[in-house]
């Protein structure tokens, strides 16, 4: 008894920790979308951006962070990074980071 009521409880903790994954993929997808412009559908551009799949999740967020405060300078991206939190930095970054190039 003792075996099947543990492996009912990890059952249910493997069901809960991939829906909480697939949510933050549908996060960071939404989020995305707002990139696909200029950056291309899942950050591979095809349009001489910078691709930006694949890139290093820690790398991104410098990036992003830089354009929010001005230390990078360019002609959309300040205004496109200052639009997000640090939450949905992060967020974008872990789903760019995960794309194949």
């Amino acid at each position: 008894m003792k075996h099947s009521a543990f492996g009912m409880f990890v059952a249910v903790v493997l069901v809960f920790a991939q829906e909480a994954a697939d949510a933050e993929d549908t996060r960071g997808r939404d989020l995305a979308t707002s990139c696909s412009g200029c950056h291309g559908t899942l950050g591979r551009s095809a349009s001489g951006m910078p691709t930006i799949a694949g890139l290093d999740q820690a790398y991104i967020v410098k990036q992003m962070n830089d354009f929010k405060s001005g230390t990078r300078s360019a002609t959309v991206m300040q205004q496109i990074a200052k639009g997000f939190n640090d939450e949905q930095i992060a967020t974008l970054a872990a789903y760019f980071s995960v794309q194949k190039n």
